[in-house]
């Protein structure tokens, strides 16, 4: 029988330094549902110490994700790793994983410690979180930069503490895989414990190495991978969970080991997260880009056509890619559209139909076609978690080369109706500026992303904006035939964000005891 590996994924965490990538709690809880619908064995939902919302984010998910180990990140401190265990403490599997530098460089110049300090800090770390929780993971960051014969006295006493998965991280993309195949070789051939933990890799891509050095690990007897969807992470990123793993599926014959990934589940949950974070793959992608199974030239075609294995390695339904054309027209009803939500493995709620049906009708209204992009459009599109403080009534943009841009916005808000007209360097600038003058916040735009979903004059166009509003950042996303009307309600989408948020931490300081206030 193949051995198990065991899927880590960090989208949640590591995946969320990605600059852009913030999310808030309830689309962090949202992606959390996909990556248990996906499969996955360990969700890494935040660092609990880092920030409130983060904290509260690895609470909300521990409480309703209940498949997947739920794992919170911990310094080698006290207090993250009290904080951590306060957030995870509802979890049905809770898992505590601290981390401390265990390079020379790191030691010199950052952590300012000895070997020997380190070595006691990892232990005692350990020694806390297991007085919580048996599931206990150590990381020791830049563990490939760090002197293999301490890096061997590191893991042999965390192990010696209680740690159950021992992490060898390639923090900043350094090594190459014939160096992590020595690694993980000497770690299982000198550390004598080193059959009571599971051995992790957690790969960074500065290289563009981070899948290969995973799958080295792999080969080398590591049992747990620590990955992201579509790669994302803090600089070039971390390694691609979709990629590992069809590696893994397409070459069994080389690599014998399983995953519990639902393979065709791995398309939804590429283009969840695009539609979260706005941070879209490039066409080229391996599994889940736009060009991944397309073919243009004429002898591919002409293979393909005679036979797929000419010059496919595996199917687009293996992945979850979908191939069907036209799905619905502006005649269909809401039973035709839920039968085709429900063929595409969406089950949608009366609500959540009702939503889905209305932006439906108003696009059918506009293009001829519906493709199944489409729909995937209007289910992220109409179906938020937040609710919709302001709407967009009416949006009416001049533009021209020679003048400024001017545009009149109308918003409704609790049955009352909000109309304001402002100029700008463009239509989009000009609807902002109208849109701020309504709501009495000043946002500044620091991304702003268009693309086309499907082909053709009338295409839907999906926009994604992030907006600073006084030092938070926040993404909004909308879609339409019309890019000024999907420019002003991603814009808005934004808004409705950070009233939501504001809203919020109010609630909280409300639910404070007057006593702990004083």
């Amino acid at each position: 029988m193949a051995d198990r590996v065991i899927i880590f994924d960090t989208t949640l965490r590591d995946g969320e330094q990605s600059p852009g990538a913030s999310m808030n709690v309830e689309e962090k809880l949202k992606m959390a549902q996909q990556l248990e619908a996906l499969g996955v064995d360990v969700i890494e939902a935040g660092f609990p110490i880092s920030s409130d919302e983060d904290f509260e984010a690895v609470r909300t998910i521990a409480r309703q994700v209940r498949g997947p180990v739920i794992a919170g990140l911990a310094r080698a401190v006290p207090e993250d790793i009290e904080r951590a265990w306060e957030a995870l403490a509802d979890a049905r599997r809770p898992r505590i994983h601290t981390f401390i530098a265990t390079s020379d460089i790191h030691l010199e110049y950052k952590l300012k410690k000895t070997r020997e300090e380190v070595l006691e800090d990892a232990r005692r770390a350990v020694r806390l979180a297991k007085s919580f929780t048996e599931d206990v993971e150590f990381s020791a960051e830049d563990a490939t930069r760090t002197d293999l014969d301490y890096l061997c006295q590191v893991v042999q006493a965390v192990i010696e503490e209680g740690a159950t998965t021992v992490n060898i991280p390639d923090t900043v993309g350094y090594t190459i895989p014939s160096e992590f195949t020595t690694i993980i070789t000497t770690l299982r051939q000198r550390v004598p414990n080193i059959d009571r933990c599971r051995l992790s890799v957690h790969c960074h891509n500065d290289l563009g190495l981070a899948v290969a050095n995973s799958l080295a690990a792999i080969q080398a007897g590591a049992r747990q991978v620590e990955c992201t969807i579509n790669g994302i992470g803090e600089r070039a990123g971390n390694a691609s969970l979709e990629e590992i793993v069809m590696a893994l599926h397409v070459r069994h014959d080389l690599l014998p080991f399983t995953t519990g990934v639902r393979t065709p589940e791995i398309y939804k949950t590429s283009q969840l997260l695009s539609n979260i974070t706005g941070i879209m793959v490039q066409p080229n992608k391996a599994i889940v880009g736009k060009n991944a199974f397309a073919h243009e030239a004429g002898i591919h075609q002409h293979g393909v056509l005679s036979h797929k294995l000419t010059y496919e390695i595996m199917t687009p339904e293996s992945v979850g890619v979908p191939q069907s054309t036209l799905v619905l027209g502006k005649h269909s009803g809401r039973h035709a559209l839920k039968k085709r939500y429900e063929e595409m493995g969406y089950h949608l709620s009366r609500a959540e139909l009702d939503k889905a049906y209305k932006l439906f009708t108003k696009l059918a209204d506009r293009k001829k076609q519906i493709f199944e992009e489409d729909l995937l459009v209007i289910l992220q599109d109409g179906i938020r978690e937040i609710p919709e403080t302001y709407s967009l009534r009416l949006v009416q943009a001049l533009a021209g080369n020679h003048k400024p841009s001017t545009a009149t916005v109308v918003l409704e808000r609790d049955g009352r109706v909000f109309v304001q007209s402002a100029t700008g360097d463009g239509p989009v600038a000009a609807a902002y500026e109208a849109i701020d003058g309504i709501t009495g916040l000043r946002g500044e735009v620091i991304d702003y992303t268009i693309r086309s979903v499907t082909g053709g004059r009338d295409a839907v166009g999906e926009v994604f904006v992030h907006v600073n509003f006084d030092g938070r950042t926040f993404t909004g996303r909308a879609a339409s035939t019309d890019i000024i009307d999907a420019s002003a309600r991603a814009y808005l989408h934004a808004v409705n964000k950070v009233l939501y948020a504001t809203e919020r931490q109010k609630a909280s300081r409300d639910e404070v005891p007057v006593a702990q206030q004083a």
